[in-house]
């Protein structure tokens, strides 16, 4: 633990990580302020130092992974011609259930004022579904220009799908609940039949 006094670098990623290994070890009831700064190994009042209470945390933990997932869409277009489709498409849609992100919007659902607090975030312009729908969309349109994805293909009409079924899973799932992965794997390949 750090000493009193003596700054933690990088203190929100360390908080974040603890938290997301907080909930992947024992489940999002799991998780509160006080388990996060002993999982990070950190003075138990960093956590409200440096957000606004337990629900501000949850809410910027929640919009730094959408922001990460929109990063990684972003890149999307770059793809276009190399590897297959659907392997690419899979990237970014399985990245939102990576890193405990599926328990993460559960328990954000659960605290109504870090809900809130990520609506009006989104609001705001931070990257979120629209941002990552837009890439996929942008994505298709490369790979159709290419000759990848057949032309029937409506690239705006998929991505809305693909992301609308992923945040439909976030939000939805609980603790036990069937893992959505190979879910998202067949509705890709029957969202975009002819790709590689």
């Amino acid at each position: 633990m750090a000493p009193r006094g003596v700054a933690t670098p990088d203190v929100r990623e360390r908080l974040f990580a603890a938290a997301e290994r907080i909930v992947e070890r024992d489940g999002p009831g799991a998780l509160t302020s006080r388990a996060v700064t002993t999982e990070a190994d950190c003075a138990k009042g960093l956590l409200h130092a440096h957000f606004t209470g337990f629900d501000g945390f949850v809410a910027e933990l929640c919009l730094d992974r959408f922001a990460k997932t929109a990063a990684k869409a972003r890149v999307l277009t770059e793809t276009a011609g190399q590897g297959t489709v659907e392997r690419n498409l899979n990237a970014v849609a399985l990245a939102l259930f990576d890193s405990g992100d599926l328990a993460l919007s559960g328990l954000a659902m659960t605290r109504p004022a870090a809900t809130l607090a990520i609506r009006e975030a989104l609001e705001r312009g931070a990257p979120g579904f629209t941002e990552i729908q837009d890439a996929v969309a942008e994505y298709l349109e490369a790979e159709r220009a290419l000759g990848r994805v057949a032309r029937t293909v409506d690239p705006p009409s998929v991505a809305l799908a693909l992301v609308g079924t992923a945040h439909h899973l976030l939000m939805t799932s609980h603790p036990g609940a069937a893992d959505p992965r190979p879910l998202v794997a067949r509705l890709i390949a029957t969202l975009v039949p002819g790709g590689e």
